[in-house]
């Protein structure tokens, strides 16, 4: 008995040991599927879709869930991630209300977050939850200042302003703010929307009255093209910029003809064959688009798939060096991948080239940002 004994509970004890050896990383996901943000999350969880299932032997699970672009919604999806699957990182979410939602979140659990949304705000300033949170996508402040490069050297000296209501649209009316006026570019009215109005004509009429030399509107996905098509159809002749938020195919369909002429600053992917050659960006973009091309139909690539394949990249880039010091499903396996994800370097993405810092969970510099312009409906690299 005594012999049996030893036995089952050696066996017990092996198969524990084997279990934690071969233990699964899990990664969750949360996305804006449905709602305002789905132009965006609906790229995003396709590009998922293409991700590899193992890496260096280890499985990787993805559990993708929908917010709705909800930042409640986002909130409850991390602590269901991390409370009932046990997530090792969240990847999320498609927009940045949802995202900010999930920030001290995070940093309570001490669980590592790559946002899939732009605003600096997420990963800035650092303190103890951002300290837990990554993007692999450009800080407004490096694309406002490419923006502002564009409209110095077409002689804008007056500029109206139109964004979002949430923190997206306040984080570009300060970020352009920053970039303007020290050169300046009087910024001469300032209007706001929600994501999911159905008209701004009292904004439009307002800017209009102010007679800007230029308009900057802050949206992004599909809800950035109301403004553009107001403004365009009351008669507005002068510049139309918009941020990278409308990067995307389903933005051109919308807004169609009315979008003619916008200038936007973003990754060189949105523009990546009419990229100089000897851009380091160039070649990752081109194979990331094939391939995404390959598995959804051409020009399905956008901004928004390309900012969730950079994720994994830098993802794909720590998780060797964590595995290497601690199982996943461990916290010490979470504080592994978050010291790696802030000690990447020279890592090459579609839109430019991430070196980490503890002060800086970006890692990018203005290598990664273009400036591109809508002509004949598509897109056009203004060097």
């Amino acid at each position: 008995m005594n012999h049996s004994l030893i036995a089952w509970t050696a066996g017990l004890l092996l198969s524990g040991a084997m279990a934690a050896a071969q233990a699964d990383v899990n990664v969750g996901v949360t996305l804006s599927l449905t709602g305002p943000g789905a132009s965006l999350g609906i790229p995003s969880h396709n590009a998922i879709k293409l991700f590899p299932k193992e890496i260096n032997g280890e499985k990787i699970n993805y559990t993708v869930l929908d917010d709705g672009s909800d930042p409640s919604a986002a909130l409850r999806n991390l602590q269901k991630l991390s409370d009932d699957n046990h997530a090792d990182v969240v990847i999320g979410s498609s927009i940045t209300p949802a995202t900010l939602a999930m920030v001290d979140a995070a940093g309570e659990r001490k669980l590592p977050l790559l946002s899939l949304a732009a605003s600096a705000r997420i990963v800035l300033p650092q303190d103890a939850s951002r300290h837990w949170v990554f993007k692999a996508i450009s800080n407004e402040s490096l694309v406002a200042a490419v923006t502002v490069d564009h409209i110095v050297a077409h002689k804008v000296r007056t500029l109206g302003f139109i964004g979002f209501s949430d923190p997206y649209g306040e984080s570009w009316l300060n970020e352009i703010r920053a970039a303007a006026e020290p050169v300046g570019i009087k910024i001469v009215t300032v209007e706001r929307y929600a994501r999911n109005d159905t008209s701004v004509i009292g904004q439009a009429v307002k800017l209009l009255a102010a007679k800007p030399d230029a308009i900057m509107i802050a949206g992004a996905g599909t809800p950035a093209a109301l403004p553009q098509k107001t403004l365009v159809e009351r008669g507005y002749k002068g510049h139309i910029y918009q941020t990278y938020g409308i990067a995307n195919n389903d933005f051109l369909k919308l807004a169609g003809k009315d979008a003619e002429g916008a200038v936007f600053a973003a990754g060189g992917v949105v523009v990546a064959e009419q990229l100089d050659a000897s851009n380091p960006t160039r070649k990752v973009a081109l194979d990331e688009i094939r391939a995404y091309e390959a598995a959804y139909g051409k020009d399905s690539m956008n901004i928004f798939a390309a900012n969730t394949i950079d994720t994994n990249l830098l993802l794909r880039q720590a998780l060797p060096v964590a595995l290497a010091k601690a199982k996943p499903g461990t916290a010490e396996f979470r504080a592994a991948l978050r010291d790696a994800l802030e000690q990447v370097r020279e890592l090459v993405t579609t839109q430019g080239i991430i070196n980490m810092t503890p002060q800086d969970h970006v890692g990018y510099d203005k290598r990664a940002v273009v400036a591109i312009q809508i002509k004949n409906g598509a897109w056009k690299y203004v060097k």
